[in-house]
């Protein structure tokens, strides 16, 4: 597979909410260039060309990530922390798209430097809807510091 020019980063490792939220990004136009991974370390391995992407261009980065929180070998929160604390990623846009709505998740989010924190909704048109608004923010309306 080619892995250049990914633009959105999807780490989600619920099989279900993937489907979903692929399905609701295709939908909206926004999967031309979406790399799914089913956990953290393969989120790093991707965005540090290492492991089965260490012949992907170490220069492009992905334009957002899309990031649940809890999920095996590493967790959301192990992987923003990385990202955010590397100078070369830290401006890539960061959306934790998570079930849990726990106050202490949502704050060590944000201070670890998450853009934005979004609790799935239950609810498959509320969910069509606010993963099409992140699609149309984050990949056109935003503009990324130069």
């Amino acid at each position: 597979m080619n892995y250049e020019n990914v633009e959105i980063l999807f780490v989600e490792d619920s099989k279900d909410d993937a489907i979903l939220t692929i399905r609701a990004l295709n939908k909206s136009g926004f999967t031309n260039k979406l790399h799914h991974v089913m956990d953290g370390a393969e989120a790093l391995d991707f965005i540090y060309c290492k492991g089965n992407y260490a012949s992907r261009n170490n220069k492009e980065f992905p334009k957002l990530i899309l990031l649940d929180l809890k999920m095996p070998k590493v967790s959301g929160i192990e992987v923003l922390e990385k990202v955010k604390s590397d100078p070369q990623t830290r401006s890539i846009p960061v959306v934790m798209l998570t079930s849990s709505n726990e106050s202490p998740d949502i704050e060590k989010c944000f201070d670890l430097g998450a853009n934005s924190y979004i609790v799935k909704p239950v609810d498959s048109d509320n969910f069509f809807h606010a993963i099409k608004e992140i699609g149309l923010y984050w990949m056109i309306l935003s503009q990324p510091p130069h």
